[in-house]
């Protein structure tokens, strides 16, 4: 990368930084968050399905728009929409509140999602741009090795809404550098009206290539999001962590995938995409496995088996996200992407509630049928593998090419 590349890449992870660490901080507060509002298994994984569902509809409506607009003023839109509903969520006093604010979060968190792909699509050309998704996804080690802990300390320290307020405070800081050096990103913007509303929606159904690859992303959000939600709250009540514990988790698994996720990009980039991919799904059932079978063991030994899980996991995303921004040319990127991405997120909400519903609480406080989560999941893993299989990348698709729909 050069300067300017390393530079955007910069801004970018530090974006992503703190939209994951917003989302990914739910998880650990579980049982806080469980105990404080005395909510049930169902309801607190109806509170995190409230951010994907909402960025679901915000990625639907987006897609009318958001190639017929600058890459950058698109991103900072949705930015700051996200700030807002990050420190709504701070001083959110109630259960419901909390709720409409991470409703009001995951509305422009979706939005960003995309756009941040989007670019990095637009920017890297596919030879190096696995490289990229490896560099970004560090930002997601980089939450889990400081932000999560840290947010979860002060969690501890002062309360839950804590976090809230470090994810909101670092946002405001960032979009000020996002402001200043992201450029104007505005290559695939066609003459005028040729971006109308549909456009999107027609690519997608008329090419297949497409529709693989949205089904593949929601086929593994169901293959891993219906685990993720209960992790720290299993470890806490079935396994035998503390809450302060659960930092280790993040912290160290966290640590790991800051060294392997650029590692393995660059890999995905020279071995190609689907065979590290296929590689990173089958070892993801490893662990999938032994964390919802998992009975009370040794913490050092359950980090093991998390911190694998982490590392294969986050392994599988890299090579997923490169084959997904590349199955359409620039020009239709950023419809596809809020499309997929809003998709996703229905698919990452719906296995959240499913597993709130397939999960139950037993009267001394443990959870039960997490395994039958992590047998669903597994099937879900494997069925990705063979869906990603089918995708192209759009110079090498003849049904895209740069034809318009009619």
């Amino acid at each position: 990368m050069n300067r300017n590349e390393r530079i955007l890449m910069v801004i970018l992870a530090g974006i992503n930084f703190t939209h994951i660490l917003d989302f990914m901080i739910m998880m650990p507060l579980g049982p806080q968050l469980m105990r404080i509002f005395e909510i049930s298994p169902a309801q607190f994984s109806t509170l995190v399905a409230s951010y994907t569902f909402s960025a679901f509809a915000s990625g639907l409506i987006a897609a009318f728009f958001v190639d017929r607009f600058d890459r950058k003023r698109v991103l900072l839109f949705g930015y700051t929409g996200f700030i807002i509903g990050t420190l709504g969520c701070a001083i959110a006093p109630t259960y419901l509140l909390l709720m409409l604010a991470r409703i009001v979060a995951g509305l422009f968190g979706g939005l960003i999602g995309a756009q941040v792909l989007s670019i990095i699509g637009d920017t890297f050309p596919y030879e190096k741009r696995a490289t990229a998704m490896g560099a970004l996804t560090a930002a997601f080690s980089l939450a889990s090795v400081f932000g999560v802990p840290l947010g979860i300390y002060l969690a501890t320290l002062f309360s839950w809404h804590a976090p809230f307020v470090l994810a909101g405070g670092l946002a405001i800081v960032i979009n000020g550098l996002a402001m200043k050096f992201v450029p104007s990103i505005s290559g695939h913007i066609q003459e005028k009206g040729a971006n109308k509303a549909w456009v999107s929606y027609q690519h997608i159904l008329a090419d297949r290539n497409q529709q693989w690859a949205i089904l593949l992303g929601v086929v593994m959000m169901l293959g891993h999001f219906s685990i993720i939600p209960f992790i720290a709250t299993y470890l806490v009540q079935n396994v035998g962590f503390t809450e302060h514990e659960i930092t280790y988790v993040y912290l160290l698994g966290g640590a790991l995938t800051i060294f392997t996720s650029p590692m393995i990009g660059r890999i995905a980039d020279r071995k190609g995409k689907f065979p590290v991919f296929a590689l990173f799904c089958t070892l993801t059932l490893i662990p999938i496995f032994l964390i919802t079978n998992m009975p009370p063991i040794a913490i050092g030994l359950a980090l093991v088996v998390t911190s694998f899980f982490f590392i294969v996991v986050g392994g599988r995303m890299i090579p997923m996200q490169a084959m997904v921004t590349s199955v359409v040319p620039a020009r239709q990127r950023g419809g596809f992407m809020s499309i997929n991405s809003s998709i996703v997120q229905l698919g990452s909400g719906t296995a959240s509630m499913l597993a709130g519903l397939i999960i139950s609480e037993t009267p001394d406080g443990k959870l039960q049928n997490y395994n039958v989560v992590g047998y669903v999941a597994i099937a879900f893993s494997i069925l990705a593998i063979f869906i990603a299989r089918k995708l192209k990348p759009a110079e090498e698709n003849s049904e895209v090419g740069m034809r318009k729909p009619e």
